[in-house]
């Protein structure tokens, strides 16, 4: 670990993200901004005509994709060039300026959305059987008339377009703070070396061995976050009255189903979430109690959980390395899954270290016509090869979506959106786990896959359900204070964690550092996606081919159908619990395991 952040420019090309596939350059870029200005006013031209006829309303679909297909082409590479370096004001100027498009240009469309609803159903389903062109929109349509009870008139439409880039400041003002202002104290690492404390090694130092490392990584965090804590109130309360104020308005019972509606997701499904989980945190108690045992420590602390059970095995990995297992990993998924990854491999889609002031994190972002960019702050660690695994699953639902959807219906919903990743996971893990016979590495190998349940299933069912309250609190009058959120954090870190671990007073600020708080009702398809991961994995461990012929239909199939739907197909019905029991017995079946190896 170096003492100081490197600068891009000294990573080599390799590793970075070719974003010139995108746009040679700036001025290309220009180019387009300028063309889909113009193209803003052609669309706007058909308002007050769309119940003409079906051949009218389907020019106007055509105008409308042929806009924001180049539009988000536009989106996908000042957001990628802003998040290289978010202190470059170049980028950060080109992203404001899309954003800033963006909102005229859903204010220009929001007519279109209010006009199919005044067509009479009869007249719009007539449309559709009768002008064959257009029957490539039947899904869309379907689902927008779903939302007549929601949707405004076309004035009220249009005014709430305009507000969007207001509405959406808090979120672009936690981004801010949190990549770019923000400074963090320096520590020591395990050599006993000062280093700038940064998002990306605080992941590597609250892992250490050494439990003084973790402790002070620990504090320096979270007490950089208490010193901001007023503020970030402030961007997390504006981003929670922004939910439920247009829950509101378009006439929702909560911000939640508001949210949850976008994809069709019947509530019961977030209820049968947080239901089963909470019915079962014995489990997550018993793993806290196994870590205190097998670490030795009289007393447990919330810094202590994330350093491995099992200490001095070898499991750093290389990127070269990574990449290569990540193959091997995946095989079961067939050769032309694999050509595809080796092809953006060769192609850079990735762009894979820790530079000063790039975005932290990681993630896949594409658009239609682009590759699947992915983004990694790569430190060498066991669980890079998973988050490379995970992201490559996103990357590949995006080009299996766009290679076999028309555009309309290239893109998938959030509610299906981690399963690809998450299912690239778990057959990552089952391929490592078959291919140990060290006793240690496979024990560390277990506390890793509990490690990655307990931080996906239970970790986001807890942010879930902290969501949930405020919201409810918010809606009911409650003061959004910075003491509010601290307390609610802090006291589902305990009912979540048990009585076996000391639930330290700084864990409280955690919830002013979440990204994803930002993005409403996000976090439980972390859970549920989990779930239906842990079980379509299974069946194509077990089933083979058919079950991979189903999954890739599923990969192929973008939003063309309703998102439950489309899981159906592949064979898990997210409708019911049984998804989250399986994966739950999955977690205790590998805890039984642990345990035993733990006691050899």
């Amino acid at each position: 670990m170096a003492n100081s952040l490197p600068t891009r420019d000294e990573i080599p090309e390799e590793e970075k993200w070719n974003l010139e596939l995108v746009y040679g350059s700036v001025d290309e870029w220009e180019e387009d901004y300028e063309a889909v200005k113009a193209m803003i006013p052609e669309v706007a031209a058909f308002k007050g005509q769309l119940d003409e006829s079906a051949e009218t309303l389907y020019q106007a679909f055509q105008k409308r994709d042929q806009l924001t297909m180049k539009f988000g082409k536009l989106v996908l590479y000042a957001t990628r060039k802003s998040d290289e370096d978010t202190s470059d004001s170049t980028y950060q100027a080109l992203k404001e300026r899309v954003m800033s498009l963006a909102s005229q240009t859903n204010s220009e469309l929001a007519y279109m959305v209010p006009e199919i609803l005044s067509i009479d159903e009869a007249k719009l389903k007539g449309f559709i059987e009768d002008y064959e062109p257009l029957q490539l929109y039947r899904q869309q349509l379907e689902e927008i008339n779903q939302e007549r009870p929601h949707i405004l008139p076309e004035e009220q439409e249009s005014l709430l377009a305009q507000a969007g880039e207001i509405l959406d400041n808090p979120s672009s003002t936690f981004n801010m703070l949190n990549n770019a202002d923000m400074t963090f104290p320096k520590v020591k690492n395990d050599k006993g070396e000062e280093v700038e404390l940064s998002h990306g090694r605080y992941g590597n130092l609250i892992k250490s061995d050494d439990r003084e490392v973790r402790k002070q990584a620990f504090e320096a965090m979270f007490d950089t976050y208490a010193s901001y804590k007023n503020t970030l109130a402030s961007t997390l309360g504006g981003v929670v009255k922004h939910n439920n104020f247009t829950a509101n308005v378009r006439n929702y019972r909560s911000a939640r189903e508001a949210a949850l509606s976008s994809n069709h997701i019947p509530e019961e499904v977030y209820d049968n979430l947080l239901k089963t989980i909470n019915d079962n945190l014995h489990l997550q108690h018993r793993y806290v109690k196994l870590k205190k045992q097998a670490l030795e420590l009289d007393d447990i602390h919330m810094y202590d959980l994330y350093t491995p059970l099992v200490k001095n095995v070898d499991m750093d990995v290389s990127y070269d390395k990574a990449k290569d297992l990540v193959l091997e990993g995946l095989q079961p998924l067939g050769q032309d899954y694999l050509d595809v990854i080796k092809e953006g491999y060769k192609s850079r889609w990735i762009d894979v270290r820790e530079t000063k002031n790039k975005q932290s994190g990681a993630y896949s972002a594409s658009t239609y016509g682009t590759a699947p960019y992915i983004l990694l702050n790569w430190s060498d660690d066991i669980r890079d090869v998973f988050t490379l695994a995970h992201e490559l699953g996103h990357s590949m639902h995006s080009y299996y979506s766009s290679e076999h959807q028309p555009y309309p219906y290239h893109d998938y919903t959030i509610f299906n959106a981690e399963v690809a990743s998450t299912c690239n996971e778990a057959l990552l893990n089952d391929y490592l786990l078959k291919n140990t016979n060290d006793r240690r590495q496979r024990m560390f190998l277990l506390n890793n896959l509990l490690e990655d349940f307990r931080a996906t299933v239970f970790r986001q069912t807890m942010f879930a359900e902290f969501e949930q309250i405020i919201h409810e609190k918010a809606a009911e009058g409650h003061a959004l204070t910075p003491d509010f959120f601290t307390s609610i954090y802090y006291d589902l870190n305990k009912k979540y964690f048990g009585d076996d671990i000391t639930v330290d007073e700084r864990i409280g600020y955690e919830w002013s550092r979440i990204p994803h708080f930002y993005r409403s009702f996000y976090v439980y398809q972390y859970a549920t996606g989990y779930s239906a991961a842990a079980a379509l994995s299974k069946q194509i461990i077990d089933e083979g081919q058919p079950a991979v012929e189903r999954y890739k239909g599923f990969l192929q199939s973008g939003s063309s159908d309703y998102s439950i739907n489309l899981l159906k197909n592949a064979g898990v019905d997210m409708t019911t619990s049984k998804p989250i029991e399986e994966a739950l017995s999955v977690f205790e079946g590998h805890l039984d395991e642990l345990e035993k190896l733990l006691q050899e």
